[in-house]
C-alpha cells in the first residue's frame, strides 16, 4: 500500500477532483458526521468548557513531556510491561519485527493504528515473511484494496457498499450482490481464523496514563480487544504524544473525542490494559510499549507547532473541511491527510517534501472551529507557509519582492505617474490577448480558477472629467 506522492499534491488533487463518484461518497459521508457531531453537541451544554479543560492538560502534559514519559516507563515497567525507545520509524519496525521473530509466528494481527501506518510496518513486517493483517474492518477493506487509509477514522470512507461488494467478490468470494449484513459476516468470519492463527498481536493507543503506566485504547468494532487479547504477545506502538498525566484526566477526552469524530456519546470499547495477564487467565503473556518519537521531539521546540501534539485524532476538521471534502485524503500523501496532516506532515516528513500540503487549505477556520482541543491550525498553516516561502530560495524571492513593491510604490508616488502606468497597462491589454495573458508564468496559476480582471477601457478620471454630473 504505497502513498501518492505527497511532492504532488496539486497533481493528486485534479486527479481526484475529476472523480465524479469518490466525491459524492465522500461528500455525502463527511455531512453525515457533521450533522451527528452537531446532534451530539446540542445535548452537550459543557462542550466549550471541555475543550477548555482538555487543552490545558494537553499544554501541561507537553510542555513536561520528559518528566511524563520517564514517570509512565517506571509504571508500566513495574505493571510487567517492557518499554521500548524508538527514535525514528526504522528503530520502531526493528522492535517490533524482532519480537515478532522471537514469537515465532508468521502471522501479526493488527488493531487500527495511525502511528503504524505512519511508520509503514506492515511493509517491515512483510519484508521479513511476516504476513501482517488488518483487522478494522475499514483498515482491511483498504488493504484488500492494495490502498492505504482515506480518512483518520474512517479508513474507507469513500467506499460504497457496492464497491465493497465487488472487492469482496475478488479476493473472498462473495457473491457480486451480497448485502452488507453477507459482507460482513464474511469478513468476521476470514478475520477470526487470523486472530487464531496469529502469535502476536499489534495496536496503537488512543492515550497513555503516565500515573499508572496504562494505554486506552477505543473502537467500535471488537478487534482492538481480540488484537491485544488472543496473541501470546501484544505490542503496542505509542506516539510520545499520547501521554496524559493522570488516569482522572480521560474523563474529558472520553467525552470529547467520540462526539467529535462519529458523533457519538461513547465509544462502543473502551481498553485499559495495564501489563500482561497473570498466569492461568486468558490474555497476552508479554507486552511490550514502543513508545515513538519520529520527528514530534522537534515539534515541541516552538510553542505555535507543539500544538500540533495535542491532537487526539478524531478526523473532526477532516469532516469540515472545504478541501478535503473534495479531494479526499489520498491526495494528502500521507497516512495523516485533511488539515490536520497539511501541519502534521511537514513536520514529520519535512518541508522539502511536504511544502504543498500547508498550502492546501482555504483558510476558512472551520478546522480551528470544531477541533475539540482548539488546535489553532489556520494559525500553523501561516506559519509553515511562512517557512516554506522564506526557505527555498530565499534571496531570490525576497528580491522579486522587493522589486515589485518598489515598482508599485513608485507608480503609487504621483497622480501622474499613476495615470502613465495605467495607460501603459490598457496599452498592453490590448495588444497582448487574454488567453495570452493566462497563460503568462506570472498568472497561469492564478488564472486557472478565476476569471483574468480586465481594466475598464476609460478610467474614471476621464469619465468624471468630461461629465461630471453624471
Amino acid at each position: 500500500m504505497s502513498h501518492s506522492p505527497m511532492e504532488q499534491f496539486d497533481a493528486n488533487a485534479s486527479a481526484a477532483l475529476a472523480n465524479g463518484p469518490q466525491r459524492q461518497a465522500l461528500r455525502k459521508a463527511t455531512d453525515t458526521f457533521g450533522e451527528r457531531r452537531l446532534g451530539t453537541l446540542a445535548r452537550t451544554p459543557d462542550w466549550e468548557t471541555w475543550r477548555t479543560q482538555a487543552r490545558t492538560v494537553k499544554d501541561h502534559v507537553l510542555a513536561h513531556l520528559d518528566h511524563y514519559l520517564e514517570q509512565f516507563e517506571r509504571n508500566a515497567v513495574r505493571n510487567g510491561m517492557v518499554v521500548h525507545w524508538a527514535a525514528d520509524a526504522a528503530e520502531a519496525n526493528a522492535v517490533v519485527t524482532r519480537l515478532a521473530q522471537e514469537a515465532g509466528t508468521t502471522t501479526v494481527v493488527k488493531s487500527k493504528s495511525m502511528t503504524t501506518e505512519e511508520i509503514e510496518l506492515n511493509h517491515a513486517l512483510e519484508s521479513v515473511g511476516i504476513e501482517a493483517v488488518e483487522t478494522d474492518l475499514g483498515e482491511w477493506i483498504q488493504q484488500l484494496a492494495g490502498e492505504p487509509p482515506f480518512h483518520i477514522v474512517v479508513p474507507a470512507i469513500h467506499k460504497s457498499r457496492s464497491d465493497v461488494a465487488s472487492l469482496f467478490e475478488e479476493k473472498v468470494g462473495t457473491p457480486h450482490d451480497a448485502s452488507a449484513p453477507v459482507l460482513t459476516a464474511a469478513a468476521r468470519d476470514a478475520l477470526r481464523r487470523k486472530f487464531l492463527a496469529a502469535g502476536l498481536g499489534v495496536s496503537g493507543a488512543n492515550f497513555a496514563i503516565a500515573e499508572t503506566g496504562s494505554i486506552l485504547i477505543l473502537e467500535n468494532e471488537g478487534n482492538a480487544r481480540l488484537t491485544t487479547s488472543v496473541p501470546a504477545v501484544h505490542v503496542a506502538v505509542v506516539g510520545i504524544e499520547k501521554l496524559l498525566p493522570r488516569l482522572a484526566d480521560l474523563d474529558v477526552f472520553l467525552k470529547l473525542l467520540p462526539r467529535s469524530g462519529t458523533g457519538q456519546d461513547l465509544t462502543t470499547y473502551q481498553s485499559l490494559l495495564t501489563g500482561p495477564v497473570p498466569p492461568g487467565a486468558q490474555g497476552p503473556r508479554a507486552v511490550h510499549v514502543v513508545l515513538l518519537d519520529n520527528g514530534r521531539s522537534a515539534m515541541l521546540r516552538e510553542e505555535i507547532t507543539r500544538q500540533a501534539l495535542a491532537c487526539i485524532r478524531c478526523g473532526a476538521c477532516l469532516n469540515a473541511c472545504p478541501v478535503y471534502q473534495q479531494v479526499g485524503g489520498h491526495s494528502y500523501g500521507s497516512v495523516y491527510p485533511g488539515p490536520i496532516g497539511a501541519v502534521i506532515t511537514p513536520q514529520l516528513a519535512g518541508l522539502s517534501r511536504a511544502r504543498q500540503l500547508p498550502f492546501a487549505s482555504s483558510l476558512c477556520g472551520a478546522c480551528r472551529d470544531v477541533c475539540p482541543v482548539r488546535i489553532d491550525i489556520p494559525g500553523l498553516l501561516l506559519h509553515l507557509r511562512r517557512e516554506v516561502v522564506e526557505g527555498r530560495n530565499a534571496p531570490s524571492r525576497r528580491l522579486a519582492e522587493r522589486f515589485a513593491f518598489s515598482v508599485w510604490r513608485y507608480a503609487m508616488g504621483s497622480s501622474l505617474r499613476y495615470r502613465a502606468f495605467t495607460a501603459l497597462a490598457r496599452m498592453g491589454q490590448l495588444l497582448v490577448p487574454r488567453a495570452l495573458r493566462a497563460r503568462l508564468p506570472v498568472l497561469s496559476r492564478w488564472s486557472a480558477g478565476r476569471s483574468l480582471p480586465e481594466l475598464a477601457p476609460r478610467s474614471f478620471r476621464s469619465l468624471w472629467a468630461q461629465e461630471p454630473d453624471a
